[in-house]
């Protein structure tokens, strides 16, 4: 880029003869009535910015970990030749460190009366709405000793939904969700309350479920068959509390029970019950119900992008009377929390009767794969209180584990990678055994 306002001075002076460096007004206004000259013909030839059009089009979503295209047009009615700097301005974390500058930053050139289009790629590193910040516009003379620069606010909103890293194993639950249903070869045979139909005794099946009336009229022994109950209702209740704003690895417990709760919509749905989300602290901070089949994952995806967890202790009382209000029939309640002793002890055990005398209560926990790493470590003096820590830290939940057991709870505590798997299995359980 040439050299502007008083850069362009010093360099034109530096140019020039020694003897005209002499302080005489002679020597002063040889040197800078020509240049002066100059610099005003460059800044009256720089096209106007103010007076720019500008527009916006492109991608409105995008998931966490994906690209996004937004195109900025730009028009010049003016009769001059724009040639210009523009800057794209959006909030930091709207790329990866270090690589904003080259994004957000184009050059120019329009002709008179026409337009041209720019693209600013974003590669968010944060769920949530993004908005567009102000675009900075410098319009330089053909010679490039002056600018025109001003701001314009082109208003656009990106958001940026959860990654749902957890599809992947969508596939394989949905092949036992097919066998659970009678769907396929294997006949794995549910014993829910729906009959299915009768087929022939074979050895090993149980002979309660022979039919007594169906096997007098036919000369084999007839056998009942179930399939796991449709229609049910599941409740996911995310904890957005303080807990959850705790960080296993590089992401909040939050992100991984989001992650598994979509994995639980996306198995539910396909096998014909209803999903609804509730999100909460000590107040409502998202509520989905009543969606379709086709339409409850994109619902609950979109709900969860601006989620971010409170720090505050969440208030049992009001999320079991919330929920209870939520699911007014009999539900399976997929509570997604922490599994910590005091959160446990002094706030969801006392309430707990009151869910689960009427529903299925299930309680899913992110656990912390550091803590298995420390209780394993040994070597140094370090080490060895490491892996204590580790192992107290071990015992408590799982005597918190037992004590929700105890109450009827099923209970799920994995690693961020692992809990979205062993919740949609915990489900399937629940379904083949006719509990829900």
């Amino acid at each position: 880029m040439a050299p502007t306002g008083r850069a362009a001075l010093l360099a034109a002076l530096g140019s020039l003869p020694v003897g005209i460096w002499e302080p005489s007004w002679t020597g002063i206004l040889a040197v800078n009535t020509p240049l002066a000259l100059a610099c005003a013909c460059d800044y009256a030839l720089a096209a106007p910015v103010r007076r720019l059009r500008l527009t916006r089009s492109g991608d409105t979503s995008v998931r966490l970990g994906d690209t996004a295209d937004v195109t900025l047009t730009v028009d010049n009615p003016s009769r001059r030749p724009l040639r210009a700097q523009l800057r794209d301005a959006w909030p930091p974390s709207s790329w990866r460190r270090g690589t904003e500058t080259a994004a957000s930053r184009h050059a120019l050139t329009i002709p008179p009366g026409e337009r041209r289009r720019v693209t600013t790629r974003l590669r968010p590193t944060r769920r949530g709405d993004r908005q567009a910040d102000r675009v900075t516009i410098r319009s330089f003379g053909p010679l490039g000793l002056f600018s025109r620069q001003s701001t314009h606010t082109v208003p656009w909103t990106v958001r940026v939904l959860p990654p749902f890293t957890s599809r992947k194993h969508l596939p394989a639950r949905l092949a036992r969700l097919r066998e659970l249903d009678g769907r396929t070869s294997v006949l794995t045979r549910g014993e829910g309350t729906e009959f299915d139909s009768l087929r022939e005794y074979v050895p090993g099946d149980d002979t309660r479920a022979i039919d007594w009336r169906a096997t007098a009229r036919h000369t084999t022994v007839a056998v009942r068959t179930w399939r796991p109950e449709r229609d049910r209702h599941i409740l996911v209740v995310l904890d957005t509390g303080r807990t959850s704003a705790g960080r296993v690895g590089d992401a909040p417990r939050l992100d991984a029970s989001m992650d598994a709760a979509l994995l639980l919509a996306a198995l539910a749905s396909r096998a014909g019950d209803r999903v609804d989300l509730l999100a909460y602290d000590r107040r409502v901070r998202a509520l989905v119900q009543g969606r379709t089949a086709g339409d409850v994952l994109p619902s609950l995806v979109n709900a969860m992008a601006t989620l971010e967890p409170e720090l505050l202790e969440t208030d049992a009382r009001g999320l079991t009377a919330t929920a209870l209000r939520t699911a007014a029939r009999r539900s399976l309640i997929v509570l997604l929390t922490t599994l910590d002793a005091a959160p446990i002890e002094e706030g969801l055990l006392p309430v707990l009767p009151r869910l689960t005398q009427r529903h299925t209560v299930v309680l899913a926990s992110v656990a912390d794969p550091h803590i298995a790493t420390m209780a394993k470590s040994r070597g140094t003096v370090e080490s060895v209180y490491d892996a204590a820590a580790a192992a107290q830290a071990q015992n408590e939940r799982h005597r918190t584990a037992e004590q929700l057991r105890r109450h009827g709870v099923t209970v799920v505590d994995a690693t961020p990678d692992e809990l979205a798997p062993a919740l949609s299995d915990a489900y399937l359980s629940l379904k083949s055994a006719g509990r829900l």
